[in-house]
């Protein structure tokens, strides 16, 4: 009996990055797109805005026995206490994504595959918003990981975001991917 391909993705960053917002849109592109399972489950500290924050998401194609990412196929670092608190727990030959505006410090040892972006100088520099660095990232990660289509990511994106910003977002996304073409 073969067992189902499973992926354990931790998005994690500081509050206010909206990466708890990304694990909702890359959950409902999956389940509600792409017909695959999928569970997602958050943290984030007290203080919020500005605390750690931490968006966690496991895929399936088939049923899920426990909501919890224990060791992740993925993790994306959109800050440096997130890189520093969650990397021991990436799976060796995982895949390990960075905000390389926000991650300076990275380990002698590299373990993983390494993807280094400037998701929040471009959310800055050409979008204006810093808050769509989340979006560019989830197009990168798209390309990269190809958990979900495109397709389904452009529809969540489309349901999740805040009315009036979507076409923007849709863009992010695409730049996102783009970035991911080239790695």
């Amino acid at each position: 009996m073969s067992k189902a391909k499973k992926t354990e993705i931790r998005i994690a960053g500081f509050g206010g990055q909206g990466v708890v917002l990304a694990g909702v849109v890359l959950g409902r592109a999956a389940v509600l797109y792409d017909k695959k399972k999928a569970v997602q489950t958050q943290s984030y500290g007290a203080e919020a805005r500005g605390g750690g924050a931490r968006s966690e998401v496991i895929i399936s194609e088939d049923s899920i026995d426990y909501p919890k990412v224990m060791r992740p196929d993925i993790l994306v670092a959109m800050s440096q206490q997130a890189l520093d608190k969650y990397l021991k727990d990436l799976k060796p030959g995982g895949l390990l994504l960075i905000d390389s505006e926000l991650v300076k410090n990275l380990p002698p040892e590299q373990r993983f595959t390494l993807y280094k972006f400037p998701f929040s100088r471009i959310a800055s520099d050409e979008f204006g918003r810093t808050i769509v660095a989340n979006v560019i990232m989830l197009g990168a990660l798209t390309g990269l990981a190809h958990l979900v289509s495109f397709e389904a990511m452009k529809s969540s994106i489309r349901t999740s975001v805040p009315k009036g910003t979507e076409e923007m977002n849709l863009k992010a996304l695409k730049r996102g991917v783009d970035l991911a073409k080239v790695s």
